[in-house]
């Protein structure tokens, strides 16, 4: 690959039925019932990749790989990466430290129990850090993040340490060798096609999504040489039929010369190769810090 090809990351989060009990305090079957789906959606997911012959990254709970072992295990069986995402599905800002590193380690040991692997990446729930987070992402030797939102079309290295204190200025920490490969909410099936009762309107359309799924592809195309598109879906919610077939239609868009489809943990360990992290914080000030005014310049309302 030259430097102006760009890579395709199709993302999967399997969060099956722990999405509603982990997110949304699930307690009646019905309501489970709409994680089920994520049952039939995993097998038309993984025949419209099989047919295309496309490597994926597929984000499992612990819980879910628990429950649906045997699918988990044809997923990497598929030749497709499995990311860590936790075992519950519950924001990690609602979590002790030793919630939040329990849920890790069940996450962890419920992978191994199902594949037989051991992820390199990983995926929050709900996309959001805890003053703990990153420590353990350390602790347990991870390698990149798929969580953060700094930039769309070109991973780059996370930052620890950041302060963030609501009456003065933002402090920038240090970069650290932990690659971000950037999601969007704009780039999610969850917040245009699922209806959650008081909180999330939904469904859209399978040609409104696709219309703002293409053009931001076609920007990167256009605008960014080397780029690189993630798209997030759940099979529980792109697997129903007009919107798999939308699926099958834009991935069909997308191919083409000097367009590469990777998992999320060959695309980290390829940037890493290539951006040397002291190199790399070299040349971008904006997303290290170097650029910003030290916080000790600001007088405050005293000034």
């Amino acid at each position: 690959m030259t430097n102006k090809d760009h890579t395709i990351c199709l993302t999967f989060d399997f969060d099956a039925i722990c999405l509603w009990l982990g997110s949304f305090g699930a307690e009646t079957p019905s309501m489970c019932s709409r994680g089920e789906f994520a049952v039939p959606g995993l097998k038309r997911v993984l025949k419209v990749l099989e047919d295309r012959d496309i490597p994926c990254t597929f984000f499992c709970p612990g819980h879910s790989a628990h429950l649906y072992p045997d699918l988990v295990k044809e997923i990497v069986d598929k030749g497709h990466e499995i990311g860590h995402h936790g075992w519950s599905h519950r924001n990690p800002t609602k979590l002790s430290l030793e919630e939040e590193r329990r849920d890790f380690e069940l996450g962890f040991e419920a992978i191994d129990y199902a594949a037989g692997v051991r992820p390199t990446g990983c995926r929050t729930a709900a996309w959001d850090f805890s003053p703990n987070t990153l420590d353990l992402m350390k602790e347990f030797d991870l390698d990149y993040s798929s969580t953060f939102m700094a930039s769309d079309f070109y991973p780059y290295y996370l930052r620890d340490g950041d302060e963030f204190p609501a009456n003065e200025p933002f402090v920038f920490g240090t970069p650290i060798d932990i690659v971000e490969l950037p999601p969007s909410w704009g780039l999610d099936d969850f917040p245009p096609f699922e209806y959650v009762w008081g909180m999330n309107q939904g469904p859209n359309t399978p040609s409104q999504v696709r219309e703002l799924w293409q053009g931001e592809f076609d920007y990167m195309i256009e605008n960014c040489p080397g780029g690189m598109y993630v798209l997030t879906c759940h099979p529980q919610f792109i697997g129903r039929g007009s919107r798999i077939k939308m699926l099958e239609e834009l991935i069909d868009y997308m191919e083409g010369e000097g367009r590469t489809f990777s998992t999320l943990g060959d695309l980290a360990a390829k940037f890493r190769r290539e951006n040397p992290l002291d190199e790399w914080v070299e040349k971008n000030p904006y997303l290290t810090g170097a650029k910003a005014r030290p916080p000790e310049s600001w007088a405050g309302l005293d000034g």
